[in-house]
């Protein structure tokens, strides 16, 4: 490991919770805020179970405000969408004028407003292709894969080259991607289908989608209309890569296809009565169509079931 690095984690959940680990694992100062697993990770530590392998933090700095966390090197940001608004108050007490931020979220739009908040300059995003579940509390289980793609707001080399080195010594493989915006696409690719349509065919795991025929044709005509509205987007925004759509679809789903009976992020969320993150990874990329006129009725489709879907936990949870 390089220079030993002071990090906060914000969003301290699965992800937060893995990738903070691996990288006090790495041997960095890594502070974690902490609501529901507080007490448990203070008491007993953090625990992960990875084919990896296996480890514990016996005592990780844990703090209830950003505040105790104090001024760090690093804030690695892996709040829920739904929790996008409370960001930047969480943020703002790590943050000192040379403080960078990596925002490891789900969606479109998300380093734009860290970017608003912070500054674009040192303003990161993190596409985690990972297979995450949270357990009792102190306790994630990673399932598979982990892999982190980083890019910069700025798609400055310099400063990738840099948010790379920080995980040095640590078990995650690191790739860099030279554009933001191509890689947030990519990654939506396989968000907006899956973790979509579990949720919108009745809380069904990966596997189930792909053996129902009807239920796979529709995936993948709703991932090729992601393919269609990315690439729109990045030549409105001058961005010379396009997504090869016929290589992105057929990748996706032999990757999936070797996922077994796994859960995505929205299904989770959705089988445990929680606000789902429907903005971000569904609203804001049809937004984008519209505004580009690509026809996206798919996409249209399934955003408006998410939203009902999304009123109906919300009552229930006030009920």
């Amino acid at each position: 490991m390089g220079e030993r690095l002071r990090i906060a984690v914000i969003g301290a959940g699965a992800v937060g919770c893995y990738y903070g680990g691996r990288l006090a694992q790495a041997g960095h100062d890594v502070r974690f805020l902490m609501r529901r697993d507080h007490d448990a990770v203070q008491r007993d530590g953090l625990t992960v179970y990875s084919p990896k392998g296996d480890f514990r933090i016996e005592k990780p700095f844990v703090a209830r405000t950003s505040a105790e966390i104090g001024e760090v090197d690093w804030v690695i940001c892996a709040l829920k969408g739904t929790s996008l608004d409370e960001a930047e108050a969480l943020i703002r007490p790590c943050a000192g004028p040379k403080t960078k931020i990596l925002a490891i979220m789900n969606g479109l739009g998300v380093e734009e407003r860290f970017a608003g908040w912070f500054g674009g300059e040192r303003v990161f995003g993190g596409l985690a292709f990972t297979c995450l579940n949270r357990g009792e509390p102190g306790i994630v289980h990673h399932l598979g894969y982990g892999a982190v793609t980083l890019a910069h707001y700025q798609d400055d080399a310099a400063q990738l080259e840099e948010a790379a080195r920080v995980w040095q010594g640590s078990v995650v493989d690191i790739s860099t991607a030279p554009s933001l915006l191509k890689a947030r696409w990519e990654k939506l690719c396989w968000n907006i289908p899956f973790n979509g349509m579990t949720v919108a065919a009745g809380g069904v795991t990966t596997d189930a989608l792909l053996a129902d025929e009807p239920l796979l044709e529709t995936a993948r005509a709703l991932m090729s209309e992601v393919v269609a509205i990315g690439n729109a987007d990045l030549k409105a925004h001058g961005e010379p890569g396009r997504i090869d759509g016929e290589e992105t679809v057929t990748r996706m789903f032999r990757l999936t296809a070797t996922m077994g009976a796994y859960q995505p992020s929205t299904l989770i969320d959705f089988l445990e009565g929680r606000a789902l993150e429907v903005e971000t990874i569904f609203g804001e990329p049809l937004r984008r169509a519209r505004s580009l006129g690509v026809e996206s009725p798919r996409l249209e489709a399934l955003t408006s079931a998410l939203r009902e879907v999304d009123r109906r936990l919300e009552r229930a949870d006030r009920a």
